[in-house]
C-alpha cells in the first residue's frame, strides 16, 4: 500500500513542490541526501524543537521525498531521489530545449575528430 500521493500525478507533484517550499525541509533533505539518519540525529542539526523536526519529516514522508525505516525504537530516514522526477518534468516544460542547448555547447567545445587515438 502506498504511503504518499502518486508523485506522477499533478496533485502529487503539487504535494512535492509544497514540501520543497520550506527551507527547513530542504535542509533536512540536504542532510540525508547521501546517508540514512535517525530522527534524533536529524533534529540535533537544527534549532527547531524535536516536534517541529518530526512534523517536517512527516510532510516530507507524505510527499514521498523520504522513506522511513524502523530499527527497534528508532526511525531512520533516507532521501528518495526518484520522487523529484515529476518536479523535474514540470520544470523541463519551461526549458524544453535545455538538453539540446547543452548538446550543442558540448559539441561546439569538443568537436569530434576523425582520427582515432588523438
Amino acid at each position: 500500500m502506498a504511503t504518499g500521493p502518486d508523485a506522477a500525478s499533478p496533485a502529487g507533484t503539487d504535494v512535492v513542490l509544497r514540501a520543497l517550499a520550506d527551507p527547513h525541509r530542504r535542509d533536512i533533505m540536504r542532510l540525508i541526501r547521501d546517508t540514512e539518519l535517525p530522527a534524533g540525529q536529524i533534529a540535533a542539526h537544527f534549532t527547531l524543537t524535536q516536534q517541529a523536526v518530526s512534523q517536517h519529516l512527516s510532510v516530507l514522508k507524505r510527499a514521498g521525498l523520504l522513506e522511513e525505516r524502523r530499527e527497534g525504537t528508532r526511525r531512520l530516514y533516507r532521501f528518495q531521489p526518484a520522487s523529484l522526477e515529476p518536479v523535474r518534468d514540470v520544470l523541463d516544460e519551461f526549458w524544453p530545449d535545455a538538453l539540446q542547448r547543452l548538446k550543442r555547447a558540448v559539441e561546439r567545445d569538443h568537436p569530434k575528430s576523425g582520427a582515432k587515438g588523438s
